[in-house]
């Protein structure tokens, strides 16, 4: 196996409806952005209360993805900047 490099990066995704859907959110613009994402992990899960009631379920996640030093942003940036969440 050729040697390679990774990138990693955290994300918190966001849903009104389960943490899955909050992960996928995450998972979902990383892919939009990046290329050669390999692994995502799922590193905590929390929710955002109002008045004692659940508003959002949040997921934070690393991304990793092939370091390509070549690129503008060192990670095969797809635009001009990183994903924001």
């Amino acid at each position: 196996m050729a040697e390679s490099v990774y990138k990693v990066i955290e994300l918190v995704g966001t849903s009104t409806e389960s943490w899955e859907k909050a992960a996928a959110a995450a998972v979902n613009l990383a892919g939009k952005k990046l290329r050669d994402l390999r692994v995502a992990e799922i590193v905590s899960l929390d929710m955002h209360l109002e008045n004692g009631k659940v508003k959002a379920y949040r997921a934070k996640v690393k991304v990793s993805f092939k370091y390509d030093p070549a690129s503008r942003a060192g990670g095969g940036d797809r635009s001009s900047t990183a994903p924001t969440g």
